[in-house]
């Protein structure tokens, strides 16, 4: 048993000799790459194609955002259809109910936290789901929502995402 042993061991050595021994050669054979005469990977610009650009006179169109001015207190919610991912800006008054997709999103309370970490809005909210097979009088989400923190959301729902973005006219 010992000799077997000792034969093992000593072929170990011997390829780690010869491993060592050989792996020089391999090392000093591989050509270094001379740096200075690589040339850049990337394609050089066109001036032509800039001198054209700055000439013509481009009218682009901005987006502009109205602001509905209402003495209601509302509250402002972004949806995320994960389908299609589109998002829609909802603005809810208090006690309306708005329709987006299959569901029906009534808020019924908003408000300002007042918090030294992190403030922020609160707003209480019911999901209903009225597809088909769901039962109209059971609620998707029924609770408290937060602006500062996404993560405390609790809508859950397959399709939909809702996320609490502010509270107007508190």
């Amino acid at each position: 048993m010992i000799l077997g042993k000792s034969n093992i061991v000593f072929f170990i050595i011997l390829l780690n000799f010869f491993n060592i021994a050989f792996s020089e050669d391999k090392i000093t054979a591989i050509p270094l790459a001379n740096l200075e005469n690589l040339e850049p990977s990337f394609e050089k610009e066109d001036v032509e194609d800039k001198n054209i650009l700055k000439d013509d006179n481009i009218d682009l169109k901005e987006k502009k955002i109205t602001q509905i001015e209402t003495k209601e207190t509302g509250v402002n919610i972004v949806a995320l259809d994960k389908i299609t991912a589109k998002t829609s800006d909802l603005r809810i008054s208090i006690g309306e109910t708005r329709k987006f997709g299959p569901l029906e999103i009534k808020a019924l309370q908003c408000g300002r936290i007042k918090s030294s970490k992190e403030p922020g809005h609160a707003a209480y909210i019911q999901v209903k789901d009225l597809s088909k097979n769901k039962n109209d009088r059971v609620f998707v989400f029924n609770g408290w929502t937060f602006s500062s923190s996404t993560t405390l959301r609790p809508i859950d729902h397959p399709i939909y995402d809702f996320w609490l973005v502010s509270c107007d006219n508190i």
